[in-house]
């Protein structure tokens, strides 16, 4: 195939440009790092510089806001860790490295004892792996005093001369470690170590791979890591039938990317579904943010890793449930077992989960579309009791929820909302004119307008201030629409109602030809008017026009059916699935207001879920609209397929 890691390298990405091995930055830092120079002689590439002038170089560059807030990832212990404990046995440098507690403890016993080349792997891991036990000032100080310790710089020095004799293992496990201690990825030792693992690729085994596949996911898209991410895709189309660890094939997964080709993508997600027998817990919350790093909704195996969290959701933390959650949203995969087993397993323990925990949980099921009526019932109940726990960020998550989700607290609906509007109160002077709007269009919703926050809302200085970010955001137009509309329609008790002046662009959407085509079959065309738009945003696509005792005597046939003085009108209403909770018919979100709305204009909606109208068959669906247009009554199709049910048997 290809003679060396380098010529595939080549073949895959010629427009790579070259590595350049004296790039580095120089960062100015308000700590006053001082880089300190030295000659180099370019020993890296075998060749002699004996004719060229000697630089500075610096091996490593720390910003000052890096110092002062650093992004050390923390990832699982590398097997690096482990293997320290065998080698301690044997070398002595080993035992003394194995008791050090903080990177400069690592860098005093270099100083100390004399480090080979094969031990520069295990300094640089034993400086990551103590400094992720620390809290972050902890490690923010310890960090701090490694990048100044006059060592560090030795041991980068003594890494960029020997990584070309170094093994794939050490490579790999150094790179890995010298990322996640932050040394920025554009300095010498960190493009030297990417040089040297483009050159020998070929030569890394499935361990190292997944070592190496660990640090491309946190570095930066540079070119260097960039060509290193293709030439693994390219590599691992050949060797995912190694891969026999569910770890090392994740860490494979996460490291190829969002923009790898399909193929590669579900060639991984199959060899993960062939080793899923064998999937701990762990495993298997794993798999879902895997997939999502790769962006594949592969449902057999996340149906699989499904049924497995369902039956062992007490296994699992708060914060990987939620990763779980997340992923699900970013798969835009549902799956009503899993969803129903976590918020009946938040609710049961109710107890041990904060506000703040409940909230994510309820934010994260919003955004699925799911409603967990008993999770909401058990915070609901809790806010009754202890309202004043809300923090104005709660308070507006909790509004979008219950208020989304269209959730009926029924006889607590009332204390509930009595609850929510005093701590809306308390912080109505602290409220941006945003959130206010925010919290009145979900109590909107709700059928709720508290005086004292709609009164503060349309004062002419908040409503100038919305009415200008309406011009640039389109989601605070929409909400304002909505409150002008409930202002005119629902007519809250209020001393005077201002007239907004909003107006939104009417939907693009055509009626359901389906649907119309079956309306029509049941109560005939003069009954019809389709695509009517009330109030220029709520699109019906059709309205049957009854006399009053149609719906009774279902006398279709009379002339005066479209008199205005005894006409009833329905409004026949379809709608996808995202309006309504996910697993049920129950509305959510705008289509709640927009019925509401219909019935104060005089209508009788009736809604049609779409996804479930069209697995049926012809018959099907005019039984179906029948029953929903005509509830008090049996449809004739119905009771033909009785009677011929009746005659066979």
């Amino acid at each position: 195939m290809y003679k060396s890691g380098l010529n595939m390298l080549r073949c895959a990405l010629r427009s790579t440009a070259p590595w350049k091995c004296d790039s580095f930055i120089w960062t100015q830092t308000s700590l006053c790092y001082k880089s300190r120079s030295f000659a180099v002689s370019s020993q890296l590439g075998r060749k002699s510089t004996r004719g060229h002038a000697l630089t500075p170089v610096r091996y490593y560059c720390q910003s000052a806001e890096e110092v002062l807030n650093p992004q050390i990832k923390q990832t699982a212990a590398s097997p690096e860790t482990s293997e320290l404990s065998d080698k301690a046995e044997r070398t002595p440098f080993y035992t003394h490295l194995q008791n050090c507690s903080c990177p400069a403890d690592v860098l005093d016993t270099v100083k100390r004892f004399p480090a080979s080349q094969q031990h520069l792997s295990s300094i640089f891991s034993r400086m990551w792996e103590s400094s992720k036990r620390m809290t972050d000032e902890q490690r923010r100080c310890e960090l701090q005093l490694m990048f100044e310790h006059p060592v560090f710089e030795e041991v980068c020095e003594r890494t960029v001369a020997d990584a070309w004799r170094m093994r794939s293992d050490d490579l790999a496990y150094s790179l890995l470690a010298i990322i996640n201690l932050g040394v920025s990825q554009n300095t010498r030792v960190v493009q030297t170590l990417l040089r040297v693992t483009q050159e020998r690729l070929n030569q890394f085994d499935i361990r190292s791979l997944s070592v190496l596949a660990s640090c491309i996911r946190e570095m930066e898209n540079s070119r260097n890591a960039q060509a290193l991410r293709e030439a693994l895709r390219l590599l691992l189309k050949d060797r995912i039938p190694e891969i026999q660890n569910v770890v090392v094939l994740q860490s494979m997964m996460r490291a190829v990317g969002k923009n790898s080709p399909i193929l590669l993508k579900k060639e991984l997600a199959n060899k993960a579904l062939s080793l899923a027998d064998g999937f701990s817990p762990p495993n298997t919350q794993y798999m879902f943010s895997s997939l999502a790093a790769m962006g594949l909704n592969f449902k057999p195996l996340l149906d699989v890793c499904s049924r497995k969290i369902a039956e062992n959701v007490h296994e699992f933390p708060f914060n990987r449930l939620l990763s779980v959650l997340k992923s699900c949203h970013e798969l835009h995969y549902r799956n009503y077992t899993l969803f129903s087993s976590v918020s009946e397993y938040v609710a049961n323990t109710f107890e041990m989960w904060s506000n703040r925990q409940v909230i994510l949980f309820l934010v994260s099921f919003e955004n699925l579309l799911f409603r967990p009526v008993v999770l909401l019932d058990a915070f609901a109940e809790r806010i009754i009791q202890k309202s004043e726990s809300l923090t104005l960020k709660d308070l507006l998550s909790v509004l979008k929820v219950f208020s989304l989700l269209n959730h009926d607290l029924k006889e607590k609906k009332t204390q509930f909302l009595a609850s929510v509007t005093m701590v809306l109160e308390s912080y109505l002077p602290k409220m941006s004119p945003t959130d206010l709007l925010k919290a009145i269009y979900c109590l909107g919703l709700l059928e709720h307008f508290p005086q004292t926050p709609l009164e503060k809302l349309l004062e002419k200085d908040t409503l100038e201030q919305l009415l200008e970010k309406g011009r640039q955001s389109e989601k605070i137009q929409r909400w304002l629409h909505t409150l002008d509309l409930c202002l005119r329609l629902d007519k809250p008790q209020l001393t005077s109602v201002p007239d907004l002046h909003i107006s939104v662009p009417a939907p693009a959407v055509t009626a359901n030809q389906e649907v119309l085509s079956a309306v029509r079959s049941i109560v005939g065309n003069d009954a019809i008017q389709d695509s009517v738009l009330e109030q220029s945003i709520y699109f019906i696509d059709c309205v049957i026009t009854l006399p009053h005792q149609t719906e009774e005597t279902c006398d279709l046939s009379a002339k005066d059916s479209g008199s205005p003085q005894c006409a009833q009108r329905i409004a026949v209403v379809c709608a996808p699935h995202t309006s309504f909770c996910f697993g049920t018919t129950h509305p959510r979100a705008s289509l709640v207001i927009k019925l509401r709305h219909l019935e104060k204009l005089g209508y009788k909606p009736v809604l049609i879920p779409v996804l479930e109208l069209n697995s049926k068959t012809e018959e099907e669906k005019i039984e179906m609209l029948h029953k929903l247009i005509f509830p008090a009554q049996k449809s004739t199709a119905t009771q033909e397929i009785l009677n011929n049910s009746q005659k066979t048997e």
